[in-house]
C-alpha cells in the first residue's frame, strides 16, 4: 500500500473517531470514551502531517509544471531551486511519518512510578541511589513535571536503600522507561581511607502508572494496615497512625505509603502503586513479546542488566545499550539527562522501524 492510502485510511478513520466522539451512546460509556478520545488525539499529528505532506506534494508538482512549460531561464531556475528544496522537506516528512505510523508502546503518555533501590556495594550503594534519585528530581523539574514521594527507607550513612516516586507529565512513561535497569558507579566512597576505587550498584524500575480503568481493585482483596511514619515528617512522626500499608491479597503483593500526614492521601498514594504493580504483571508479557521481535532491546531489556556506569575518577557516564560515553559526568547528575534519553530514543526508533521493514 503507498504511504499516501495509508494515510488517507487514517484520514477517514480520524474523522468517523471525530463523529462517535459526540455521539451519545459513546459519551455514556466512559471506558469506551476515554479510549477513543485518546487514539483520536494520537492520531492528530499524523492527519497534521499527512495535510503538510500533500500540500509539498501539490507544490513540487507546481514546481514541475513549471519547468515543462516556462520559457525564461530565471522563472525556471527558480522553479528548480524550489524544487530541490521541496524534494527535501518531502524526504523528510516521509521519514518523520513511517516513525509516527509504527505502533508505539501504548503506555508511553502515561505518568511514571519511579522505584530505586541499592544494590551491591553496602553504604555506599544507598548514596549512589540518593544521587540517582536526586538526578531525577532535577530532570523532572527541568520538563516541567510533578513528582510525588510515596515511600523510602533511609540508608544508615545517607541516601536510601529504597525510594518510590510518581513522576506526572505527559509522556513521563515513554521517556523515563530508559532508565530501568542496573546503574553503577564507580568512585572513591567517603568511608574509604586509603582512595581505593569501589564499584556499587543501584537498580531503576520505571513502570507505566497504571489507571482505575486498566486495573479494578476489589475491597475484600485488600488488606490495610495504618502504623506510625518513620521518616521526615516534623511532629506528626510516630505520633499518628499516617502511614498506610496495603496487602493484596491474590497476589501477596504488599504496597506502603508514608511521605504524607494525612493518612487519607497515603492511602490514595498506595492504591495509585498497588494498581501500577498489579498493571505491571499484564504489562511484562507485551513487553516479553516485544523483546522477541528484537534483537537489541533499548528501552524494554533485561531490568537486572547492568545499563550504565558513572565513573568519577574519569568524570564520564557510559551507556552499555549504545555504546555511547559522555564526558560530562557532573552536568548529567545535576539532572542534565537530555542528551543520553535522546540518543537511547533514536536508537530505539531506529529498531523500531527495522523490524517494521522486517
Amino acid at each position: 500500500m503507498e504511504i499516501t492510502d495509508k494515510l488517507e485510511d487514517i484520514r477517514r478513520r480520524w474523522e468517523e473517531m471525530g463523529e462517535q466522539l459526540n455521539d451519545p451512546a459513546v459519551m455514556a460509556d466512559m471506558k469506551r470514551f476515554v479510549k477513543l478520545n485518546k487514539d483520536y488525539k494520537d492520531m492528530e499529528p499524523v492527519v497534521a502531517a499527512f495535510k503538510e505532506y500533500k500540500n509539498i506534494v501539490a507544490n513540487i508538482e507546481h514546481a514541475r509544471e513549471i519547468m515543462r512549460k516556462e520559457k525564461d531561464e530565471d522563472f525556471r531556475n527558480m522553479a528548480k531551486e524550489e524544487l530541490d528544496e521541496l524534494s527535501i522537506l518531502k524526504e523528510k516528512l516521509e521519514e518523520d511519518i513511517r516513525l509516527m505510523l509504527i505502533p508505539k508502546d501504548p503506555q508511553d503518555d502515561k505518568n511514571a512510578v519511579v522505584e530505586i533501590r541499592a544494590g551491591t556495594g553496602g553504604d555506599e550503594a544507598s548514596i549512589f541511589a540518593g544521587d540517582l534519585y536526586r538526578m531525577y528530581l532535577k530532570y523532572c523539574e527541568n520538563k516541567g513535571w510533578k513528582t510525588e514521594l510515596v515511600d523510602m527507607n533511609e540508608g544508615t550513612v545517607g541516601g536510601f536503600k529504597e525510594i518510590v516516586f510518581n513522576v506526572i507529565g505527559p509522556g513521563a512513561y515513554g521517556i523515563l522507561k530508559f532508565e530501568s535497569g542496573v546503574h553503577r558507579v564507580q568512585r572513591v566512597p567517603k568511608t574509604e581511607t586509603q582512595g581505593r576505587i569501589h564499584t556499587s550498584a543501584a537498580s531503576v524500575v520505571v513502570l507505566p502508572e497504571a489507571e482505575e480503568f486498566d486495573i479494578e481493585l476489589l475491597d475484600k482483596d485488600i488488606r490495610k494496615d495504618t502504623f506510625c511514619s518513620s521518616g521526615p515528617g516534623g511532629q506528626s512522626v510516630n505520633t499518628t497512625y499516617s502511614a498506610v500499608r496495603l496487602t493484596h491479597i491474590p497476589s501477596g503483593i504488599v504496597v506502603s505509603c508514608q511521605d504524607e500526614k494525612s493518612q487519607i492521601k497515603n492511602l490514595a498514594k498506595a492504591m495509585k502503586v498497588l494498581r501500577t504493580r498489579l498493571f505491571e504483571r499484564e504489562y511484562s508479557k507485551y513487553l516479553e513479546e516485544i523483546a522477541s521481535k528484537r534483537k537489541t532491546m533499548v528501552s524494554t531489556g533485561d531490568r537486572s542488566a547492568k545499563i550504565r556506569t558513572y565513573n568519577w575518577p574519569q568524570g564520564r557516564v557510559t551507556d552499555h545499550r549504545i555504546n555511547l560515553t559522555l564526558y560530562n559526568l557532573s552536568a548529567i547528575i545535576d539532572g542534565d539527562v537530555d542528551e543520553m534519553i535522546e540518543k537511547l530514543q533514536m536508537a530505539e526508533n531506529a529498531e523500531r522501524l527495522k523490524t517494521e521493514l522486517g
